[in-house]
C-alpha cells in the first residue's frame, strides 16, 4: 500500500511537470502568434501610409513615414514596458510569498526544536526516577511479594498500608516507563517533521536566492526597456518638429501632383479626339462602301466578351490604395486618386489590358509624380473610346506607335515617380472619364 502510494505520489508529481512545461510552450506560441499578427498590421499600416502620400515628394514621404514608424515603435516600447513591470511586480510578489513561506517554516523549526528540548528535559527527568527505581531494587529494597506483607503485618490495617505503597510503586514504575515511551514516540515524530521542515527551509532558500537573481534580471529589462522608451519619445518629438517644418512644403508638392493630374487629363482628351476621328473616319467609309454595295449592315466596333479589358498583372490582386477621393494625413488635403495601386514586386512584368496601340512612353525625368507612364489606346470598343494608363515602372518593353496584343510584356513594376515602393497604378479612361478599374469585370482583389 505505501508502495502504491510512493508510486502515485511519483505520477502526480511528473504529471504536474509536464503541465508546467506544456503550458508556457502553449502560452509561447500565442505570444508569438499575437507578436506576428501585430506586426503584419503594423506593415500593412505603414503600406497604406505610403500609397496615400503617393504624388508627395518622396523626400517628405520619408520624412511623415520614419515618423510613423517611430510613432508605432514609441506604442510597442510603452507595451514592452508594462509588460515589464507586470513581470517584475509579479516576481516580487513571488519573492515576497517565499519570504512568507521561509519566515513561517523557520518559525514552526523553532517551536518543533523548543518541543524536543522540553521533551528531552521531561524525559531525563523520568529516567531518572526509573534509576533511582531501579537503584532502590539493587540495593534489596525491592516491593515485598503479597505473602511476606501479609504474613509480616501485625494487622490487618498494617497489610493495608503496606499493601497500598507497594501498588503504589509499581503504578510509578509503570506509568515511568509509558511516560518515557511516549515522550520517545513523540521525539521521534518531532524529529521527522523537523527533517522535513529543514529540507523545506532550505527549497524555499534556494527559490529565494533565484528569485533575488531573476528581480535583478528583470529590473535591468525594465530599465533599458524604460531607457528604450524616453529615446524613442525624443526620436519622436524630434521628428514631429521636423514634419511640422516642412508643412509649406507638403502643400507645394500636393499642388504640384494636382497639376500633374490635370496634365494626364489633357493628354486623355487628346487621345480620345484622336479616336473620334479614327471612328469617324472608319464611320465614313463604312458607309460608303455600304452605298456601293447596298448593304445595310454596320460595325458597331464592339466586343463579344465582357472580360475584353484586364487588369495589367494577374488578378486577384493585393490593392493597397484603391480608386477615389483620399485625405493625406499630414496636411489633411482631400486629393483624388484617378486609379487603383495594386501590390507588385519590383521588376514584375506588366501586361497589356487589351489589343490597341502604345500612345505615349513617357519616361520618369521630367514626369516627377507619375514617374515611368505609359498610355495604351484601346481604340473605340462598344462606341466608347478607351484609354490605359500605368505608372512607376522600373523599365518600357514598348514603343510609342507599337501595336500590342492582350497579354504582350509592355513592361516591369518599379518605384519610379513620387513613390517610395514597387507598385503597379493603373487607370482606366472611358470616353475621358477617369472610372474605378475595380468596377470592371476580372478586376478582383484579394484583400
Amino acid at each position: 500500500m505505501a508502495r502504491n502510494r510512493k508510486i502515485g505520489a511519483i505520477v502526480s508529481a511528473v504529471a504536474l511537470s509536464l503541465g508546467a512545461l506544456i503550458a508556457p510552450v502553449a502560452s509561447f506560441a500565442d505570444d508569438r502568434d499575437d507578436l506576428v499578427k501585430q506586426k503584419e498590421e503594423a506593415e500593412q499600416e505603414i503600406e497604406s501610409l505610403r500609397s496615400s502620400l503617393e504624388g508627395v515628394d518622396t523626400d517628405l514621404q520619408d520624412t511623415y513615414i520614419k515618423l510613423q514608424e517611430t510613432k508605432q515603435q514609441v506604442s510597442q516600447a510603452e507595451t514592452d514596458l508594462d509588460n515589464a513591470k507586470s513581470e517584475l511586480a509579479e516576481s516580487q510578489r513571488a519573492q515576497e510569498a517565499v519570504a512568507a513561506q521561509l519566515e513561517a517554516a523557520q518559525g514552526e523549526l523553532q517551536s518543533i526544536r523548543d518541543q524536543i528540548d522540553q521533551d528531552n528535559q521531561k524525559l531525563e527527568e523520568a529516567q531518572s526516577n526509573l534509576g533511582e527505581i531501579a537503584r532502590a531494587q539493587y540495593r534489596g529494597e525491592n516491593v515485598p511479594s503479597t505473602l511476606d506483607l501479609l504474613f509480616g503485618s501485625k494487622s490487618t490495617e498494617d497489610f493495608q498500608n503496606a499493601y497500598a505503597a507497594a501498588q503504589a510503586i509499581t503504578r510509578t514504575e509503570d506509568s515511568t516507563l509509558a511516560k518515557i515511551e511516549q515522550i520517545a514516540a513523540q521525539n521521534r515524530t518531532r524529529e521527522a517533521r523537523q527533517a522535513d521542515v529543514e529540507q523545506k527551509i532550505s527549497d524555499l532558500k534556494d527559490q529565494a536566492d533565484d528569485l533575488v537573481e531573476k528581480n535583478k534580471q528583470l529590473t535591468a529589462a525594465a530599465q533599458t526597456k524604460r531607457n528604450k522608451l524616453v529615446s524613442l519619445q525624443s526620436t519622436y518629438q524630434k521628428q514631429s518638429k521636423a514634419l511640422e517644418s516642412k508643412k509649406a512644403d507638403f502643400e507645394e508638392s500636393i499642388q504640384a501632383a494636382q497639376k500633374e493630374a490635370s496634365a494626364t487629363q489633357a493628354q486623355i482628351d487628346q487621345i480620345d479626339a484622336e479616336n473620334a476621328k479614327k471612328a469617324a473616319a472608319a464611320a465614313k467609309a463604312q458607309a460608303a462602301a455600304q452605298a456601293n454595295t447596298g448593304s445595310t449592315q454596320t460595325n458597331t466596333g464592339t466586343t463579344s466578351s465582357s472580360y475584353w479589358l484586364k487588369p495589367v498583372v494577374a488578378a486577384p490582386f493585393y490593392v493597397t490604395s484603391a480608386w477615389g477621393y483620399r485625405i493625406y494625413p499630414f496636411t489633411g488635403t482631400t486629393s483624388f486618386h484617378a486609379g487603383v495601386d495594386i501590390s507588385s514586386a519590383c521588376g514584375a512584368p506588366q501586361y497589356a489590358p487589351a489589343d490597341g496601340v502604345i500612345a505615349k512612353v513617357i519616361p520618369a525625368a521630367g514626369n516627377s509624380t507619375h514617374g515611368n507612364q505609359i498610355y495604351i489606346n484601346l481604340g473605340t470598343v462598344n462606341g466608347s473610346s478607351w484609354v490605359v494608363v500605368t505608372n512607376h515602372l522600373s523599365a518600357f518593353n514598348v514603343s510609342v506607335g507599337q501595336s500590342v496584343k492582350q497579354g504582350d510584356i509592355i513592361g516591369w513594376t518599379g518605384a519610379t515617380g513620387k513613390v517610395t515602393g514597387c507598385h503597379v497604378h493603373m487607370e482606366v479612361w472611358k470616353d475621358g472619364v477617369n472610372i474605378n478599374p475595380e468596377t470592371l469585370p476580372g478586376f478582383t482583389r484579394s484583400n
